[in-house]
């Protein structure tokens, strides 16, 4: 009896722990390389873009699936900003992982 309980333990501590391993599906050394562009605007504390104005986030310690959906919805155009969507037009899904990988390990 205790080692069915034990068994069905261990299943459910597995099975909590495969959205995390899911959520890591990117490599955040090749998404530094390909995060480079958005340092730009995204890696400045306090960023301000002049014209138009508005305040660009950081990303860093952000979460890698936010990041991921965020960069979907500007590459389809449900989120619209220009030039998010001229920067992630091209991306594919791993790069979107990678970079995602990248930023949500940078910390806040």
């Amino acid at each position: 009896m205790k080692t069915k309980h034990l068994s069905g333990l261990l299943m459910l501590a597995a099975a909590g722990c495969l959205p995390l391993g899911a959520a890591a599906a990117g490599d955040p050394v090749a998404g530094k390389d390909k995060a480079f562009t958005c340092m730009g605007c995204h890696g400045v504390p306090s960023y301000n873009n002049a014209y138009p104005t508005f305040h660009v986030p950081k990303l860093g310690g952000q979460h890698a699936q936010y990041i991921v959906d965020a960069l979907k919805a500007y590459q389809d155009g449900q989120r619209p900003h220009g030039t998010m969507h001229a920067q992630a037009a091209s991306l594919s899904e791993q790069d979107m992982q990678d970079i995602a990988a990248y930023f949500s390990q940078l910390g806040n």
